[in-house]
């Protein structure tokens, strides 16, 4: 028989859960703002002790709750903090596996694809996909089956707040952990937010790819040109870290596709670079600079990145060689519009010339022996006294080294 004092805690408890269930949003609000207040990092028998024994009675109220009104934001931030309290408990893996049997994974992840809902309750969503995935593998591939990769890549893509996004990178850097059957889907979902609008996301998916570059082995083909893309941006570190994973890109077999992308940057079309843009523009002769700086900024990290690479391996300069690199930096470096374009063309262009005794003497035949000694005696500065016609001609250069000459001149 139970004691008078069991009976008593008891009784209260069914006080406490026949009041939750006659109460309206106001004052369930309030209930939530209590029980966070004073359970917040409670272990399992606490809350069992503080619950009499049935505080997954709570909890089933709770997830009934957040089915029914997770897409109206009703109370919904102190609802998801609520059940984070169970989800967290130390040694209640019981509260886990009872939250996901109502399919609370699939409730989660449906929360960060509706629009109306607030970045804030997005974010406390992404934090329970968390502790959901540090209960171990099964439950990491229970998220990527629910497709979960897709709905966090995609949030990550679009958020607005960075703390949201930071959490969504430590989730998918977990994801892609110790999850073998899903490491390749995670690896592609990072790859799909490299395209979007915003520097934040696609800073945290370039530096999630590079720590999951050892563990996937071989890079897919499909990184390629989205990684090229990322050269785009405006944001020094979003370069920094395109530029890094590039690095390690060099040891893989994508690297002929890399280094031929990166040479391919070097030469944009004038179609490309000078487009009209009359949808931003009521004057339709007006030309859009826009597009023209994005793919003149990319010129230039295209330049900067050859000269990087050449310089960390002499067999990589011998094929940016062969690809015809020292016509593209030419090019570059007398692109008049664009002067970061023609300074790291130019720094570039230096190596091969100091490093390859056939590419300067092709370079010093091609500028004419004046302004050859210029670019010899200032490669950072030489440019900014370039005219109109010492440019063309560098754009318009015919520079065309044999394929087998690097090698033999190395």
């Amino acid at each position: 028989m139970t004691s008078v004092k069991e009976q008593e805690a008891i009784r209260k408890l069914m006080v406490f859960l026949q009041e939750w269930d006659s109460a309206h949003k106001v004052a369930r609000s309030h209930i939530l703002d209590n029980f966070i207040k004073s359970n917040d990092g409670k272990t399992e028998p606490e809350l069992e002790l503080e619950f009499s024994q049935g505080a997954s009675l709570f909890l089933a109220r709770l997830t009934a709750w957040l089915r029914i009104t997770y897409r109206y934001s009703t109370c919904l931030n102190k609802l998801l903090k609520s059940i984070g309290i169970f989800l967290s408990a130390a040694s209640g893996r019981r509260y886990l596996i009872e939250f996901l049997e109502i399919g609370g994974v699939l409730i989660l992840l449906e929360i960060l694809g509706l629009n109306h809902l607030k970045e804030e309750d997005k974010r406390e969503s992404v934090k329970l996909l968390q502790l959901v995935a540090d209960a171990g593998r099964k439950y990491k591939e229970l998220i990527c089956e629910s497709y979960g990769v897709r709905s966090l890549a995609q949030f990550l893509a679009t958020s607005n707040s960075a703390e949201a996004q930071e959490d969504v990178q430590v989730l998918m850097d977990s994801l892609g952990r110790g999850n073998p059957k899903y490491q390749n889907q995670v690896y592609k979902g990072l790859v799909a937010v490299l395209p979007c609008t915003s520097p934040r996301a696609q800073l945290l998916a370039l530096q999630t790819l590079r720590v999951m570059q050892d563990t996937v082995g071989q890079a897919p083909s499909i990184l390629v040109e989205p990684v090229l893309g990322v050269l785009r941006s405006v944001h020094l570190d979003v370069q920094y870290e395109a530029i890094q994973l590039l690095k390690s890109l060099m040891v893989h077999e994508v690297r002929p596709a890399v280094l031929k992308g990166l040479v391919a940057l070097l030469t944009p079309s004038r179609k490309t670079a000078f487009t009209f843009c009359g949808d931003t523009t009521k004057d339709p002769t007006t030309l859009c600079l826009r597009e023209p700086m994005l793919v003149y900024i990319q010129q230039a990290a295209a330049a900067k990145v050859i000269g990087i690479l050449a310089k960390e391996s002499a067999e990589v300069a011998e094929e940016l060689i062969q690809l015809k690199v020292v016509h593209g930096l030419m090019v570059a470096v007398g692109n008049l519009d664009h002067m970061a374009s023609q300074r790291h063309a130019s720094i570039s262009l230096e190596y091969f010339v100091h490093t390859f005794p056939f590419v300067e003497e092709c370079v010093k035949k091609a500028l004419g022996p004046t302004l050859f000694q210029r670019f010899m005696d200032s490669p950072e500065t030489w440019y900014t006294k370039m005219d109109p016609v010492q440019a063309e001609e560098l754009s318009s250069n015919i520079v065309d080294i044999p394929r087998d000459m690097a090698r033999m001149q190395s």
